[in-house]
Order: C-alpha cells, then sequence, then structure tokens
C-alpha cells in the first residue's frame, strides 16, 4: 500500500534551520505531485508548498515564501523542505501529501486535492 513518511523534524532555535523528508513507498512517485501542509495546535491544516511530478513548477505560501524550499527526487522517492530562517510562529506538525496526475507541470495547494497522507513531523521552533 501506499505509505508517505516523514522525518527530519524536531526542535530548533529561531533563526535556526531544519530539512524535512518524506519517502513514498507503494507509488510511481513521478506520476504523483506533491505537497507539503502543517498543523498548528487548534488550527486548520494548512498548506505550506507544492510542487508538480515533474519538479518544474514549484508553489509556496506567502508566509514561507522566501524562506522555505520544496524540491524532490524522483530517483530516490523523496520530497523535501528545506526550512531556513525558522519563526516560533513555524511551529506545526508538519505532513506530506501526494496525489497522482497525469499533468506534469501542476501543483496543488487545497487539502482535497491530496490522495495520500504521511503521518507528520514536529517542528518545534522556541524563541
Amino acid at each position: 500500500q501506499v505509505q508517505l513518511v516523514e522525518s527530519g523534524g524536531g526542535l530548533v532555535q529561531a533563526g535556526g534551520s531544519l530539512r524535512l523528508s518524506c519517502a513514498a513507498s507503494g507509488l510511481t512517485f513521478s506520476t504523483v505531485a506533491m505537497g507539503w501542509f502543517r498543523q498548528a495546535p487548534g488550527k486548520e491544516r494548512e498548506f505550506v508548498a507544492s510542487i508538480s511530478r515533474t519538479g518544474s513548477n514549484i508553489d509556496y505560501s506567502d508566509f514561507v515564501k522566501g524562506r522555505f524550499t520544496i524540491s524532490r527526487d524522483n530517483a530516490k522517492n523523496t520530497v523535501y523542505l528545506q526550512m531556513n530562517s525558522l519563526k516560533p510562529e513555524d511551529t506545526a506538525v508538519y505532513y506530506c501529501a501526494g496525489r497522482p496526475t497525469l499533468l506534469g507541470l501542476t501543483t496543488y495547494y487545497k487539502r482535497n486535492d491530496y490522495n495520500y497522507w504521511g503521518q507528520g513531523t514536529q517542528v518545534t521552533v522556541s524563541s
């Protein structure tokens, strides 16, 4: 079955960096658009970044533009989220998500667009 497994979360001071990874199995990774979402306590799960199946198109939420970078390695079935200049308000559980698609250049930013989800990894940024 399809599995998405996130790793790389942890505790970091404000201004620091973390790199999240999401390893996929049970699917043809190169046919799946990928995304990162996050959910802080008491808040809705929100879009962070997405990348098309080919990696050629990328989209970010306004609050991470210039600080976070999404990338993928289709040979390793893995998507990454490099997070720099972290702020306390970035504290959340981060989830990766996947959506099989025939559209090579399309990115998706709605939760309901995605078919597969990981279990999440906690990111805590201290002030």
